[in-house]
């Protein structure tokens, strides 16, 4: 084994075919929001089986989250319930709305939000529910649209990790009334940062692409396109939240190779299963029936009791091996912002606790070789063996 060769966490696979595409837009003049943007929009769109006038790209998930709330005229203060076991930006997005967060614990064993918690959480303020498909396993979501239709609420699955995830025939983000989706660095689909909104009501989905730009009428592609200028209005005060074609460059060819990507992770996965079967650790739940896995992180629970180092040393053994690692997630109730707004505390959901502080996210990536594979799956026997 290299132990020279630092193995980033989450490190994209980028081929020939994107680094040509970006080379060609560079040369275009035409950087900024125009026909590839529209192209990545309607890949995106085929590949989720809607029509084009129901996506729009922007440029991050978190933008995506916040302009769908906007979108969806939920009431100032209104409440939202969402996942105590997520990145930070799931939360914030919802403040952001002007709207307030309402935490419900998870399910120990699928890592995702409980529907009974759920239910448990609603009050009269409640507007919606926003579910996170984490790691790339979907929601249970036949629970979740009933209670959703039960009360009245709108649905905004925040699928930031499940591209390719489906549930029972379906796929992520087509089950609620909107689906918000991340191509970050890290994430199965890539353009370095970026972000897509898609929605069941295409004027919902069309006053999105609005806001995402300015609040204003025609985006740059539609002011200074070859069919000459436009004049624009702005209609609403909207945000900046617009995706480049550099971005859009990018994503095009990763989608085009997205199942590909998507069984080089499940072989991994499948490894790392068979490979610590026997280790003191927390591994993955299988796969649910009549689901499919988005294999976006592959977590495994290091206990310190059953293990012979903490959770936080295992990490930093990882990295002195020269293997990133992640960590998804502290708890949102572990962070002094939320802990001093809210008065949370991490006991209040204490499933989401234990694992985020157990929790390790070891490299799941199309880009690793069987050589790193083997190496990251030697380091870790080594270390929790």
């Amino acid at each position: 084994m290299d132990a020279k060769k630092f193995l980033v966490f989450g490190s994209p696979a980028i081929g020939e075919d994107e680094i040509t595409e970006l080379n060609a837009c560079l040369q275009s003049g035409w950087l900024g929001t125009g026909p590839r943007v529209a192209q990545f929009e309607q890949d995106f769109a085929r590949y989720k089986g809607v029509p084009a006038s129901q996506v729009a790209a922007v440029n991050s998930c978190t933008a995506a989250l916040h302009v769908s709330m906007v979108a969806a005229r939920l009431p100032p203060g209104a409440e939202v319930i969402t996942t105590p076991l997520t990145f930070c930006a799931t939360v914030n997005a919802i403040i952001h709305a002007g709207l307030t967060p309402v935490l419900a614990d998870v399910d120990p064993v699928t890592m995702n939000i409980d529907p009974a918690a759920i239910e448990a959480a609603i009050t009269p303020r409640t507007a919606a529910i926003l579910p996170v498909h984490f790691a790339g396993r979907s929601c249970d979501m036949d629970p979740i649209l009933a209670i959703a239709r039960k009360h009245q609420l709108v649905v905004i699955e925040d699928c930031a990790h499940a591209i390719e995830t489906e549930y029972h025939g379906r796929k992520a983000g087509t089950h609620g009334d909107f689906g918000c989706f991340s191509f970050y660095v890290t994430k199965n689909v890539v353009t370095g940062e970026g972000g897509m909104i898609l929605g069941g009501n295409a004027e919902q989905i069309a006053r999105a692409k609005v806001l995402a730009l300015h609040g204003m009428s025609k985006d740059a592609w539609h002011r200074f396109g070859d069919k000459g200028y436009r004049h624009y209005q702005v209609v609403e005060c909207g945000f900046k939240y617009n995706m480049m074609d550099m971005q859009a460059a990018l994503g095009i060819h990763q989608l085009a190779r997205v199942d590909v990507s998507w069984e080089r992770r499940q072989v991994v996965w499948d490894r790392y299963m068979q490979a610590f079967a026997d280790l003191p650790i927390g591994l993955p739940a299988a796969p649910e029936p009549d689901t499919r896995h988005g294999y976006h992180l592959f977590t495994i629970l290091v206990d310190a009791a059953r293990c012979r180092l903490s959770r936080d040393e295992f990490l930093d053994a990882m990295n002195g091996a020269g293997i990133g690692t992640g960590v998804h997630y502290l708890s949102i109730p572990e962070h002094p912002y939320y802990q001093d707004r809210f008065g949370w505390r991490p006991e209040q959901w204490p499933h989401a606790m234990a694992i985020g502080r157990q929790t390790v996210s070891l490299p799941l990536s199309a880009k690793l070789s069987d050589e790193d594979v083997e190496r990251i799956i030697a380091t870790v026997r080594e270390l929790l063996g």
